[in-house]
């Protein structure tokens, strides 16, 4: 007994203590590309605006994957939507915010900034950027999840759980980057169209919250009051995620430059017909 008390424990500390290295080590980066970019160009240097948005976006990750909120998350489906609202949706407004491809733009040499514009630029980043496929990847994903046997299949496997993370992490930063995002898409449509997929987003989180509140179609193991408890954090955590997204949308647009309309001067003309 205490030999696999043991075992267990250390299985634990491994299973925390990777993503805090990785996390401090992610965080890291991110500062000293932001030194460089300052000492590239002093005078336009780096926002300290982005770099707090994405140290934010890092703290809240760790906050949803390591101890207490990872045990709570475990024992308790009121826990494990508090942690997929951490993960799908807060962190990646933090980590978009912070525009870590500009950052790489600004700070790496100029063929390899080359190749990363291309990816950008190529048909498979434009058709993942878009928001109609954001938005699938998402929101669209939560119906698969808990109106399926899927969430109790990755609940009771540790990889699948991980993988669960993992999505909803790339997911979310993938919706927030195509409504709001400060780095360069070049498949992103107009406020008006992004407000719009923005606006489906939210009537999807809360119609499935309420089917969830309702027990309705759900394939969740877990008390029912523990549900209805998760559902109503995914309705009113999911509301105000996506206010702080939408204004972030208005605070982060910028309108584009007008076109000058020519006009031929009346003078001109009127002399013109004299000749």
């Amino acid at each position: 007994m205490p030999a696999q008390g043991h075992t267990a424990g250390s299985s634990s500390l491994l299973g925390w203590l990777l993503p805090a290295v990785v996390f401090l080590a992610v965080a890291g980066a991110y500062l000293l590309l932001a030194r460089r970019a300052e000492r590239r160009n002093p005078v336009q240097g780096w926002s300290r605006w982005r770099t707090s948005g994405f140290l934010s976006g890092i703290v809240l990750l760790g906050v949803a994957v390591l101890p207490p909120m990872a045990s709570i998350a475990h024992e308790d489906f009121r826990g494990h939507m508090a942690q997929h609202m951490l993960i799908g949706m807060y962190a990646p407004l933090g980590l978009v915010l912070g525009a870590p491809v500009t950052l790489l733009l600004r700070t790496l040499p100029a063929s390899q900034g080359r190749r990363l514009t291309a990816v950008l630029h190529s048909l498979p980043a434009r058709v993942l950027a878009h928001p109609a496929v954001a938005l699938c990847l998402s929101a669209g994903s939560l119906a698969v999840l808990y109106f399926t046997p899927l969430y109790n299949a990755t609940a009771s496997s540790s990889a699948g759980h991980w993988v669960l993370h993992g999505h909803f992490l790339l997911s979310g930063s993938l919706f927030a980057y195509a409504i709001a995002g400060l780095d360069p898409a070049p498949s992103r449509p107009g406020v008006r169209a992004r407000l719009v997929y923005l606006g489906i987003a939210i009537a999807v989180h809360a119609i499935i919250s309420q089917l969830m509140y309702g027990g309705f179609l759900v394939h969740v193991h877990a008390p029912v009051h523990q549900v209805q408890g998760g559902a109503e954090i995914m309705y009113y955590g999911g509301d105000i995620a996506e206010l702080l997204l939408a204004a972030a949308l208005v605070a982060t647009w910028r309108p584009g430059p007008r076109r000058a309309v020519r006009r031929a001067p009346v003078a001109h003309l009127t002399a013109a017909e004299r000749t």
